[in-house]
């Protein structure tokens, strides 16, 4: 096929569909844009194959029946359904052809032999049965759709082609077709290809990375052959899809190596290290390793050690979400005595279970223990996870000689040090698979950090007096008695010059969460690490002081008990440090209910940390010590405040608490050291390079931190040239019309705002990410060498993007603003970019435009929502976009209703384009048709028909008013409590309304309008 720049679509697909004929051996189809019953269960393929695998006709009718059923369960969301129907294919379908004989596992796939599969494509598949949609390729294996691919020519972004996977999957669209896919791609020939599966968001879809060196054609048909390779494909299928609570993952690429390395050294039955830095996934490959394990040897057990509670409770959740039953030990005697029973088969526990209770002869204990093992059943494989902190200590012995022919697997998200390498050596093995952190922050696996030193300056006032006034006290005293007080001089100026800094440092962070768009947006939180106990509660108790009151929590391991301040009485109206931290402790506890089986301190942390992670807005800080820093996952968590000495893998652990993936408006993981810790942060993150063993072998392991002001350039400068790019097909004079027109289209053609969406969704997230930019350094521009004069420029640019994405937002209908976190950059552009004075806030600010026609004229709507707009034209079809994307939203509520009203807009806007009327004409028909849309009736309707539900029923039976009142209480009457989506009840009104109309087909005509009525 001949090539050139600029090449169409078409282009593309064509020799796509080449790629997977000629190279990997699939099957064309055909081009179905026109072929009738398109479905994601082609069942004469599915039957044909079926009959060559030996399965009666009988039973391919039981197995057509029952995936249908579960494919396109109406009562179901797409995650369920999908769900369902990878258990089909995976364990087979269950058939009883005949009462009395035993039931028969259909299998839907060959999963040990991929070649024996059916594998074929087709292209432009037509979609019905919601909005019309046509995938550019749908991959069917054996007649069941696995994959839909979405093409762009070189020109257009991937993100288009992901966007457009992501609306196809809505209810309104055709989710029902994705329910029996597994795997999604989206791709073009400049930038190469991207895969997720159902659900999956913009922001997490993957890229594949292998034979790097390879450059011989486009990236995109090298990974699709990679990934749609008929072995790789069924492997990826059957061993790598993991449905997580609520969300449906596939593997990285580095999970997937790491685990196929893995399974050879359990087959070899020998030990290693998986080295997978921090936030990379190391759960999943725990639990895909685990699964795949226990399947594949039903001797088989796998034990997961880790040394922190914390740990040891998120591996039970992990495993739970993802359907994988797990016994979590709860004492060391529990623990033995599982193992040597032949079940459970998977379990957990803490790695000080296997210590001895009491005593300090550890050496003897584990001689003991070799001596006389304890007796274990079936083939132990151990998982230990953050292995670098486990096997450093003794208790590793311990698990060696209580199970000393087990396979160990250790997993870290750090790199072990030259020191620890024999020790590693000796219990683990050599590493498995590595993948570093470099790797994993240019994958966009985690995010980069970016780290900032705050210096808090810590001298007391007045020190010359302070020194008199020592001198003049002291005269009396000798020498000896003189140092003495000195030196308790110096403990009470550290207490005094510690109180004021930690003040100094409450406020810097109340700052922080006023003025960092993260944290001011509330979608971010942050942990402040202190140095002790007593600062932890010294802390909380100054935050309870400010505006994070009852948002902040203290996570420590102290539990408050009695006896731990009998003896802290000084007789002084003063608190020792022991008291006050029982006191604080004592007073956060007393509105706390114990969980069962915790106590009230586990249960505090317990909800604090579960609102941390679920609710950022309502836990916006935890205080911390030691805990929460390994082994706790907060996507939410953006800001680190590090105000304790810390160094080697305790403090790259806890400055990775903040790099996690989150959503768009999370750019970097911030930390902020008020310890002057840059030389032991830099030793950290290039994990100590002269230290490190890189018998490993791949890339360095460094982590480069980023300098808060030049990654803020960078990132401004990127953002401006983004925007730039998604308006540039703009047709001149780039104004607001000719904006209005290429990302909304024709205000007269329905389709064409849902056909423009993808540009749509392209400018709100190149705006979006302009603004966070330009909102992380508006202060410090200068400081981040911009000139004057392009300082007065950039704020244009952002000013003017602003005003594009508004004018789109208005023109389109989607005035909410979807993105929660983006509410809040309004403050940061009135307080960065408007030099007028602060101009008072609307009433109607929350109100869409056509509420706001209603509530207070055409004339005030336009002054208050579209007053920057200076085109009449604009004006005009912005709102008439507002209207039509109202009347397709309400339609079904009101069909016959709702036609009318399109039908008089259609006249309203033929006589505007035809200059029949006054443009102060126009407007006042535009306001009636709209008044009279919000009330859901014409001029002519009854005054009987009080409510939407009974002027529905009035527009769509012929305007008969008596009929319409009939059918209204006839349903009021009938129908049965939580009736939608449940058959049996709405076959229930369905009688009642046929008793008075007697036709079928009417009677589902009106009960599609009664269902769409919420007063029912």
């Amino acid at each position: 096929m001949m090539d050139y720049v600029g090449k169409p679509e078409k282009a593309t697909q064509k020799r796509i569909i080449g790629l997977f004929q000629d190279i990997l051996g699939w099957r064309y189809l055909d081009e179905w844009s026109d072929r009738e019953g398109n479905s994601n269960i082609e069942e004469k393929l599915l039957a044909d194959y079926l009959t060559c695998a030996g399965y009666s006709t009988a039973h391919i009718g039981a197995v057509l029946f029952k995936l249908r059923a579960e494919a396109h369960n109406t009562h179901r969301s797409l995650y369920d359904n999908n769900q369902a129907v990878y258990g089909l294919l995976r364990y087979g379908v269950d058939v009883q052809v005949e009462a009395g004989k035993p039931t028969d596992t259909v299998k839907l796939i060959n999963w040990a032999e991929p070649e024996k599969n059916d594998f074929a494509i087709a292209e432009e598949v037509t979609l019905k049965g919601g909005l019309e949609r046509r995938p550019d390729l749908v991959l069917y294996v054996n007649g069941i759709a696995i994959g839909v691919i979405e093409l762009k020519n070189s020109r257009v972004t991937i993100g288009d082609g992901i966007r457009q996977l992501l609306s196809n999957q809505r209810p309104e669209f055709n989710a029902w077709f994705f329910s029996t896919v597994q795997i999604v791609f989206a791709g073009n020939d400049s930038e190469g290809m991207q895969y997720g599966t159902i659900g999956t968001p913009e922001k997490m879809f993957l890229t594949w990375k292998e034979d790097e060196a390879d450059n011989a054609g486009f990236k995109l048909d090298k990974y699709l052959a990679k990934l749609c390779g008929k072995r790789r494909l069924i492997e990826l299928l059957h061993n790598f899809v993991l449905f997580d609570g609520g969300v449906k993952k596939l593997p990285r690429v580095h999970q997937y190596f790491g685990i196929r390395a893995a399974q050879q050294h359990v087959q070899e039955r020998k030990g290693g290290i998986i080295w997978h830095t921090q936030g990379s996934g190391k759960s999943i490959v725990m639990v895909l390793l685990a699964k795949w394990i226990l399947e594949n040897n039903p001797n088989a057990r796998v034990a997961i050690i880790t040394d922190r509670d914390e740990l040891d409770k998120q591996i039970k959740r992990v495993f739970t979400d993802a359907g994988e039953a797990i016994h979590r030990t709860s004492s060391g005697r529990d623990l033995m005595a599982k193992l040597s029973e032949a079940k459970p088969r998977l379990l957990c526990s803490l790695v000080h279970k296997f210590g001895k209770q009491g005593g300090d002869d550890f050496d003897a204990f584990i001689k003991e223990l070799e001596a006389q093992p304890a007796k274990t059943v079936g083939e132990i494989f151990v998982f230990v996870d953050e292995c670098h902190r486990t096997q450093s200590g003794k208790m590793h012995k311990a698990m060696k000689a209580m199970m000393p022919n087990a396979v160990f697997i250790g997993f870290t998200g750090t790199p072990l040090l030259k020191r620890d390498k024999q020790t590693s050596l000796e219990v683990f093995g050599s590493y498995i698979h590595t993948y570093k952190f470099s790797e994993a922050v240019e994958d966009e696996v985690v995010l980069d950090l970016i780290y900032e030193a705050r210096d808090i300056d810590q001298k007391l006032g007045s020190e010359d007096k302070i020194e008199a006034w020592f001198d003049a006290k002291t005269k009396a005293l000798n020498d000896w008695q003189k140092d003495e007080l000195k030196k308790k001089w110096g403990t009470m100026q550290t207490v005094l010059s510690s109180r004021s800094r930690m003040g100094r440092v409450v406020q810097d962070i109340i700052f922080d969460f006023n003025v960092k768009p993260r944290l001011s947006s509330q979608r971010g939180n942050a942990i402040l690490v202190t140095s002790s106990i007593y600062e932890a509660c010294k802390y909380y108790e100054a935050f309870q002081k400010t505006e994070l009151k009852g948002r902040c929590a203290v996570v420590t391991s102290y539990n408050p008990n009695a006896q731990d301040v009998t003896k802290e009485e000084t007789g002084a109206n003063s608190e020792t440090d022991k008291q006050f931290i029982y006191n604080t402790y004592t007073d956060l506890l007393k509105t706390v209910e114990a969980k069962p089986g915790m106590t009230k301190t586990e249960s505090y942390e317990e909800d604090a940390k579960d609102r941390f992670i679920k609710q950022p807005a309502n836990m916006k800080l935890l205080i911390v010590v030691d805990k929460l820093l390994t082994g706790f996952d907060a996507p939410s968590c953006t800001y680190l405040y590090i105000d304790k000495s810390m160094q080697d893998h305790g403090l790259f652990q806890a400055i990775c608490r903040t790099n996690r993936l989150d959503g768009e408006d999370k750019d970097f993981g911030h930390v902020v050291d008020y310890m002057s810790l840059l030389k032991k942060v830099n030793k950290a993150i290039a994990v100590y390079s002269s230290e490190i063993d890189t018998s490993a072998g791949g890339t360095d392991p460094e982590v480069l931190m980023k300098d808060r002001l030049d990654k803020g350039r960078e990132r401004l400068d990127e953002a401006l040239e983004v925007v730039a790019l998604v308006c540039e097909p703009v047709e001149p004079p780039k104004g607001e019309l000719q904006h209005i027109h290429y990302f909304c289209g024709n205000t007269e053609i329905a389709s064409d705002l849902a056909e423009r969406e993808p540009q749509r969704a392209a400018l709100y997230k190149a705006v979006a990410s302009l603004v966070r930019a330009f909102a992380g350094i508006a202060d410090e521009m200068d400081e981040a060498s911009y000139s004057a004069a392009e300082i007065a420029t950039i704020k244009k640019k952002v000013e003017n993007a602003v005003s594009v994405r508004d004018t789109i937002r208005h023109a389109s209908g989607e005035v909410l603003d979807l993105k929660a976190y983006e509410a809040d950059m309004r403050h940061l552009i009135d307080t960065y970019i408007e030099a007028d004075a602060p101009r008072k806030i609307s009433p109607f600010d929350n109100m869409s435009l056509l509420d706001l026609v209603v509530k207070s004229g055409i004339a005030d709507a336009i002054a208050d929502q579209l007053r920057g707009m200076k085109d009449k034209e604009a004006v005009a079809e912005t709102i008439e976009n507002n209207v039509r994307a109202k009347i397709v939203k309400e339609h079904l509520n009101d069909p016959a209703y709702y036609e009318k009203i399109s039908a008089l807009l259609d006249e309203i806007i033929k006589a505007r384009k035809a200059k029949a009327v006054e443009y102060e004409d126009y407007l006042n028909q535009i306001a009636d048709l709209i008044t009279n849309m919000a009330q859901g009736k014409g001029d002519t309707a009854p005054p009987t028909l009080n409510t939407s539900g009974k002027r529905a029923l009035y527009n769509n039976l012929g305007e008969n008013e008596e009929l319409a009142l009939e059918i209204d209480a006839t349903v009021k009457d009938n129908r049965p409590d939580g009736w939608r989506g449940v058959e049996p009840k709405e076959r229930a009104i369905k009688a009642a309304i046929y008793a008075i109309l007697g036709n079928e087909d009417e009677v589902e005509r009106i009960f599609t309008v009664i269902k769409a009525q919420l007063e029912y």
